[in-house]
């Protein structure tokens, strides 16, 4: 079963990128770089657009940060690249946008977190003056609620009332009622204070799987505004991006979400441009869609003692990463690709002939020759050294044909 179209209604357009109504689920990722770097940052900010994430966030923390921001937009023009860039803006954000007017031109998203700009009649004022310099600029504004910053005040306040009532709901329940609240008020105060509602994405981000879903669903029910999905910190490799995927694609699968971020911790000197995969990964796995071309390839068993399959699957799964930025201007379909390679005769011949491009090598004993399968039908029986060279001659004539 295919996911089903989302249910967000409000359209948000953020420079060159459109946020939910009829649009896809667009990805998105965040630099890790001191933002007061404007050459590192912008370098990282081209790194992650590159990579395929379509709106990338910058933390905007200090004076420094928000006097760089500009010059990171410079450098990215300088490169053409139109990159929609997100301010992350705690606690200052309000001062930061009122005295750095070329920053807050500079962006094309502020993201506020409601726990995170003041208690009380300051809370109010300086939540209203980013909202203020949203609409003077006319910029979108993403109300991001996390469960570890969240409005103590208003979490008090839901304690007590349900301290009070007849039938308890247990302190996860008044969580995740917490932060929906905190999401859907702030997001009414900024359209009364003036920010039209398709200037508006919201999220409530929590680290748990079966909690994310469940605030999800929740804020799903109350809300036409965009939403914008992830797990906070997702945590380090094979934990992150199993519990990232876990989460996201059953609130995807039930339409909800428009824009997904993964939030993984990467490895110390490590590109941060694997968010970005998994991200595209989740996507595409769910056939919601298509990046890269897909490589089926059997896991190997007994019948399989040769390393060959494996090796020509890597290399296969290399070379169409490495052919896709070309095929992208000229052959975009490519990213639909469906390429089988299988290790023996039990599911060889039958995956192969179910993807576009398949192929079938010999398992230990068999024949060491490899029928090859091009939408279904047998076209060539390869064997020898140039085995692979000569199969990927095969899958660049078939993308040509496109």
């Amino acid at each position: 079963m295919h996911a089903q179209p989302r249910r967000s209604s409000l359209a948000v357009r953020i420079r060159n990128a459109v946020v939910g109504g009829a649009a896809p689920v667009a990805v998105q990722s965040m630099t890790n770089t001191d933002t007061a770097d404007a050459a590192g940052t912008a370098r990282q900010v081209a790194e992650l657009f590159l990579a395929g994430s379509e709106l990338v966030r910058i933390t905007v923390n200090t004076k420094e940060a928000a006097a760089a921001v500009p010059e990171i937009r410079a450098r990215l023009s300088a490169q053409c690249l139109d990159v929609p860039l997100i301010g992350d803006f705690h606690y200052n954000g309000h001062v930061l946008l009122r005295e750095f007017p070329g920053c807050a031109e500079a962006l094309d998203k502020y993201r506020i977190n409601p726990g995170n700009v003041g208690k009380g009649a300051n809370h109010d004022r300086n939540f209203a003056t980013m909202i203020e310099v949203a609409k003077e600029h006319g910029k979108a504004v993403r109300i991001g609620v996390n469960a570890g910053s969240l409005d103590q005040e208003l979490l008090a306040r839901l304690m007590d009332e349900n301290a009070r009532a007849g039938a308890p709901r247990t302190a996860e329940e008044i969580l995740l009622e917490a932060m929906v609240q905190s999401a859907c008020d702030s997001a009414g105060a900024a359209v009364e204070l003036g920010l039209p509602a398709d200037r508006i994405v919201i999220s409530c981000k929590i680290s748990r799987v079966q909690q994310l879903i469940a605030v999800y669903r929740l804020l799903a029910a109350r809300t036409n505004h965009a939403l914008h999905l992830g797990l906070t910190e997702a945590g380090m490799g094979t934990k992150g991006i199993v519990a990232s995927s876990a989460a996201l694609a059953v609130l995807l699968q039930e339409g909800i979400g428009d824009t997904i971020r993964v939030s993984l911790t990467p490895r110390p000197g490590e590109p941060r441009t694997e968010e970005v995969r998994v991200a595209q990964q989740i996507l595409q796995s769910l056939e919601i869609r298509p990046f890269l071309p897909q490589v089926t390839a059997c896991p190997g068993c007994g019948r399989t003692t040769s390393t060959l399959f494996q090796e020509l699957a890597q290399g296969i799964e290399r070379f169409l990463h490495e052919r896709m930025p070309v095929w992208r201007r000229d052959k975009p379909r490519a990213a639909e690709l469906q390429v089988a390679v299988m290790g023996c005769v039990v599911n060889g011949p039958g995956e192969s002939k179910a993807a576009h491009i398949g192929i079938s090598l010999p398992g230990t004993g068999e024949a060491p020759r490899a029928p090859v399968y091009v939408d279904g039908e047998k076209v060539a029986t390869l064997e020898g050294p140039n085995l692979a060279a000569e199969f990927q001659r095969i899958v660049e004539d078939y993308v040509a044909r496109m």
